[in-house]
């Protein structure tokens, strides 16, 4: 039974790629097979995870999508790259941003992520897509094929308030396109709860979401370690392994665990 999980936060700079990375190599450390998609023109995912140059890449999901708008045959293996931390990735790149325009004409052309997916998704224990910062068309069709969402979200109080239009698009693709899917929970990132500010913000998550959407009960801490992963092209376990971070996704993996049916 394989968890389909889209990480998703209209506003940049909230944590998700990190998340799905951390998440991600967390789960498969539990013995989980997992693929990662990086849905996000930006290819930021796929850089992260060391490939350096994604918009150089042959294949990436633009093909993949690409195939399937065009209803071609598909090898579901090619394109697919290993990561040494046990994580398969879809790459993205730019290409997303041009198929994203011509979406607009396709038929159905929320559900041709979906497509993809469906096709592969028995292959796998887990699926986590990485999010471009946008509720643009490449989302809707990262929500329509999700079981589950995570939010990550910034400590801070622009990005809390705007986590609103977030909820309300969520709910509007379960009336209409995905009846399924649920919100797994919003993750605070980047907390720094010595200060005043930090548990202010926590206590305002709380009070405006906590009675509707569960709210995990670990967050992420703020920390130049947790940055520096970018370049290096590893998990926050092999860059930092005893670091408040590294526990901190040891235990959202748990709790993500937890929720397993």
């Amino acid at each position: 039974m394989c968890r389909v999980i889209a990480i998703a936060n209209q506003k940049g700079g909230v944590g998700k790629t990190t998340t799905t990375a951390n998440l991600g190599i967390g789960l498969a450390m539990r013995g989980k097979k997992v693929l990662l998609i990086d849905a996000d023109a930006q290819g930021s995912l796929t850089a992260s995870l060391g490939f350096t140059e994604p918009d150089r890449l042959e294949i990436s999901l633009a093909s993949k999508m690409g195939q399937v708008i065009l209803d071609e045959p598909m090898d579901l293996g090619t394109g697919i790259l290993s990561h040494p931390e046990g994580i398969d990735l879809m790459p993205g790149n730019i290409e997303l941003s041009g198929l994203e325009v011509s979406l607009v004409n396709v038929m159905s052309r929320e559900l041709v992520l979906k497509s993809y997916v469906d096709r592969i998704r028995d292959r796998y224990d887990y699926i986590l897509i990485d999010c471009m910062p946008s509720l643009g068309m490449i989302t809707i069709n990262a929500l329509a094929c999700a079981d589950r969402i995570l939010i990550p979200v910034q400590a801070a109080y622009l990005p809390v308030k705007g986590l609103e239009q977030l909820i309300k698009t969520i709910g509007k693709v379960k009336r209409q396109i995905n009846p399924q899917i649920e919100i797994l929970g919003i993750l605070m990132t980047m907390v720094d709860s010595r200060t005043n500010y930090g548990r202010e913000i926590e206590q305002l998550l709380n009070d405006t979401y906590g009675a509707k959407v569960r709210i995990f009960e670990n967050s992420i801490p703020s920390s130049v370690r947790a940055a520096e992963i970018s370049a290096e092209g590893i998990s926050i376990y092999r860059h930092d392994p005893k670091g408040k971070v590294a526990y901190a996704y040891q235990l959202l993996t748990r709790e993500v665990l937890r929720d397993e049916p």
